[in-house]
């Protein structure tokens, strides 16, 4: 999947597609805006080189667990996306 983006993260950075937020629970009851929790999963956009003697383990399309309050929110085109270090992701799903 190549970067259609124009920014590349750089070392070990990678840029995250958040999921969207849960609407309902598993009972069918619709949850509020302000009730809502933030997305803990999300795709790899982008993933940068790595370091010197670690390079990346995550590619683009990758679907990935992360941190509650890992990254930095910032637009992308237009869409919502954060940007992390591979180390505040947990797993590969």
């Amino acid at each position: 999947m190549a970067n259609k983006h124009q920014v590349t993260p750089l070392h070990d950075r990678v840029i995250v597609k958040p999921a969207p937020a849960e609407d309902k629970t598993a009972g069918g009851i619709i949850i509020p805006d302000t009730a809502k929790e933030k997305p803990q999963r999300g795709t790899i956009v982008a993933a940068g080189p790595g370091k010197k003697d670690e390079p990346v383990t995550v590619k683009p399309g990758d679907n990935v667990l992360y941190g509650k309050y890992a990254g930095t929110e910032m637009q992308l085109d237009g869409e919502q996306v954060l940007i992390m270090r591979e180390s505040d992701i947990l797993a590969i799903i």
